[in-house]
């Protein structure tokens, strides 16, 4: 096993400490670190002090504020290693509210978690030590910063590997790409990203992969993984248009409806269109496949097809993929509503790429803490909440015939477990 690598300034500390107080226990040496400590959030107060009054506490130049320093008050913090009594700073206003400690709290204990939140964030480790920096006038080494984040690790392996709904009733399917830099290279990665609606209207993202490229093999294995977790049925499945995936999901789960996304095909199609055309072949597109009916949508195709015969290129994608166009009015309003695009998981995508934007990740474990962290945030937004319109998507999933048995069922059970 290679010997892991430590910050100099860390193992120096630490011999001090061992040096000054000779630790015999666990006990011991949480003492140590709670003589610690006390200075410690002390100093990181008195640093936002400055920051709060803009000028430290022995500065005698005139000030910009009226403000100042009003003595200290006392207070008893809960850290991982015990109580520890602190003095904390006060102003005579009362207006200094520190981010570290804010007034109130006394659990600081996961004090690691302000760091877990700004790299969730999207914050390169040099913005985050610059920013601790700042604000509490001390540094946070990037070895540190890694081994905070690290501790996410167990938990995203876990979540990756969890045991998944017997049953969705719709899944999204999309990659997007990003860089890791390995060796001095930087490489673009493929972001394999699965989002679920259950029986009863709730979002959850299954997992994500990375793979070099976008492929129908690595899709074929990522099936064949979530129904290893537990995954027996999916209604529908909607992706973008990689070669074969569509007969590789079947090929997992027979009984699922693959829906092209709609608006992949106007993207595609609109390559062979003029842009000052845009809008009127846009508008024309929308009578087709937001008609009332299917008769309605045929004639609307016939008709789109005569309008924009110019442009042979543009109807070649349309007429190739008419029938996922045709079998969305299979399907009442509410379920077209939702299985006609893949926009609710390039949402996601786009989410994660407000946190990836930064530039190229060392190494995969950097770019997945990352994204999992993001989406610890998502689906905390998501806690209580249905999709719209949910109670109408299930009552057209148990008037059609076909998905008619199979709501009931995987509603059934989910009642059954809930008791």
């Amino acid at each position: 096993m290679t010997k892991i690598k430590r910050d100099p300034k860390s193992v120096n500390l630490a011999n001090k400490i061992i040096e000054e107080y000779q630790p015999k226990s666990v006990e011991d040496m949480q003492n140590a670190l709670k003589d610690i400590f006390g200075p410690m959030f002390e100093a990181m107060l008195k640093g936002e002090m400055n920051h709060h009054l803009g000028y430290e506490s022995n500065d005698k130049a005139e000030k910009e504020t009226p403000n100042r320093r009003n003595g200290y008050g006392k207070k008893t913090l809960h850290t991982s290693s015990g109580e520890v009594e602190i003095t904390t700073p006060r102003d005579r206003d009362g207006s200094f509210d520190p981010q570290l400690i804010p007034k109130r709290q006394k659990d600081v204990s996961a004090i690691e978690d302000k760091v877990i939140s700004m790299y969730a964030k999207g914050m390169s480790q040099r913005d985050i030590s610059s920013t601790v920096e700042d604000i509490y006038g001390f540094s946070v080494s990037h070895d540190m910063i890694s081994d905070i984040t690290d501790a996410v690790l167990p938990e995203l392996e876990e979540w990756q590997t969890r045991p998944l709904s017997n049953c969705y009733a719709f899944l999204f399917v999309d990659c997007m790409f990003t860089t890791i830099r390995n060796d001095y290279e930087a490489k673009k990665y493929a972001v394999y990203t699965i989002l679920g609606y259950t029986i009863e209207g709730n979002k959850e993202i299954l997992g994500l992969w990375l793979n070099e490229t976008e492929s129908k093999h690595k899709w074929m294995q990522i099936f064949d993984e979530i129904k290893a977790r537990g995954v027996e049925d999916i209604f529908f499945i909607s992706m973008d248009g990689v070669s074969g995936l569509e007969e590789g999901a079947r090929a997992i789960f027979p009984n699922v409806t693959v829906q092209r996304c709609v608006v992949r095909l106007i993207r595609n199609s609109l390559k062979y269109i003029p842009s000052k055309n845009y809008k009127a072949f846009t508008s024309s597109l929308k009578k087709v496949y937001g008609a009332q009916s299917l008769n309605a949508c045929k004639n609307a195709f016939e008709s789109f097809k005569q309008q924009w015969s110019a442009y042979p290129g543009a109807i070649n994608v349309w007429t190739k993929h008419f029938h996922h166009v045709e079998q969305l009015f299979e399907y009442g309003s509410a379920i077209r509503k939702i299985m006609y695009t893949t926009n609710a998981v390039e949402s996601i995508h786009s989410s994660f790429r407000k946190v990836t934007q930064k530039g190229a990740f060392p190494n995969e474990n950097a770019l997945l803490k990352v994204l999992y962290l993001r989406i610890k945030e998502l689906e905390s937004k998501w806690k209580g909440g249905h999709i719209q319109n949910w109670s109408l998507v299930m009552n057209q999933l148990l008037v059609h015939e076909g998905l008619e048995e199979s709501t009931k069922v995987h509603s059934m059970i989910k009642s059954l477990n809930r008791a």
